[in-house]
Formats: C-alpha cells, sequence, structure tokens
C-alpha cells in the first residue's frame, strides 16, 4: 500500500474539516494516514501564495461561495462540531511547532485533536502561549511540550518539513500525498480514496 500523508496547518478551516473525514477513508481503506506539520505562512512565502481570504477579497460573491462549498461538505459528512474561530486568523506558528513536538514525544493523535478541536470546535485565542498551556491541560496533556516548541530540533523539523512539502508541490493546507501523487483541498477526498484502492489493486 501506499504511503500515504495528511499535510496540514491548524489554521485552516479546511484541513480541520478534512481531519474529520480521513477516518472515514481509513475504515474504507485501510490506509492509515501520516500527519505531517507544516506551517502554512511558511508555504505562502515560498509559494508567493496568499490566503483564500486575502486573494479573494474584493471578488463579488467568490466568499461567500466558498462558504456555501464548506456547508455543503458539512452537511455532507453528519459534521456537527465546526464553528468559525473569532480569533481568526490566529498565527499558529507556536502550535504548529508543538505538533512537531507532540510527535517527536509520541502523543501527535491527543494533540492533534486538543489543538483541532481548541481552533474549530470550541474556539479559542490560539497564538496565546497560555490558552495553548490551558488547551493540553484539558486533553491531559504535558504543558513541557510548550518548552520543546522553543527548542532547535523542534523549530528546524518544522522548516524542513514546511520546505520539503513545498519542494513536492504543496502551495497550501490540506495537501495530501499518496505516495508521489498530490492532491489538494478537502474536496479531494475523493480522489486520494481512489488512489488509495487503486495503488493497492
Amino acid at each position: 500500500m501506499a504511503k500515504v500523508e495528511f499535510h496540514f496547518d491548524f489554521g485552516s478551516p479546511n484541513a480541520y474539516l478534512a481531519h474529520l473525514v480521513i477516518p472515514e477513508v481509513e475504515r474504507r481503506t485501510g490506509a492509515k494516514f501520516e500527519y505531517v506539520p507544516i506551517l502554512l505562512g511558511g508555504v505562502f512565502k515560498l509559494t508567493n501564495n496568499r490566503s483564500p481570504a486575502e486573494s479573494m477579497r474584493g471578488i463579488k460573491n467568490r466568499l461567500e461561495y466558498e462558504e456555501l462549498e464548506r456547508q455543503r461538505f458539512v452537511r455532507r459528512h453528519g459534521i456537527t462540531a465546526f464553528t468559525w474561530n473569532p480569533f481568526f486568523p490566529v498565527n499558529t506558528l507556536l502550535i504548529m511547532r508543538g505538533a512537531v513536538a507532540a510527535k517527536l514525544a509520541g502523543v501527535s493523535a491527543r494533540y492533534v485533536e486538543a489543538m483541532f478541536c481548541g481552533m474549530w470546535a470550541a474556539p479559542k485565542k490560539l497564538d496565546d502561549p497560555e490558552v495553548v498551556r490551558a488547551a493540553l491541560a484539558e486533553a491531559g496533556l504535558d504543558s513541557a511540550l510548550l518548552a520543546r516548541t522553543q527548542e532547535a530540533e523542534v523549530k528546524d523539523r518544522l522548516l524542513k518539513n514546511t520546505e520539503a512539502s513545498v519542494a513536492r508541490g504543496t502551495f497550501g493546507s490540506p495537501t495530501f500525498f499518496v505516495g508521489d501523487e498530490i492532491f489538494f483541498g478537502k474536496d479531494r477526498l475523493g480522489e486520494v480514496e481512489e488512489e488509495i484502492v487503486r495503488v493497492a489493486t
């Protein structure tokens, strides 16, 4: 079976929605998605890209249509835990470094769940270290993860993840790889699943 990767930043609402649907794909295919933390701000800088909120601003009806598609996705997958974060945009550097630290500590799944929840289910201001500390405690995670975000190894790993992702074709989040095949956006999960099945047969 091909390696399946999910390159994500907590600041992307579409990455969160994809995260909620990934377990369905895993159950149907037997694949296990590897979560790869990247820094979306770094991706934008390396690719000369901008956030949808910025790039679509001023285009009549465009952002409204994006919201319509998001609500259709939510209904299609029966998602009930999604709320727009009133603090958006949130600087995700701290919590993305935390994702690297959590992966190194072997608690990635719990950390990812806690931070995605804190961004898009029970929204918090997750660029405030004390708010992050409280969210970690609520999830039963060691606040030492916060200290690890300042370690050179963690900083370097996030930078390298981001650079390597861009080198493979990434320009935003969520991005998926099935082997060397790249797919962008939550709406490509069906194609991701098709590719997983194709490679496995």
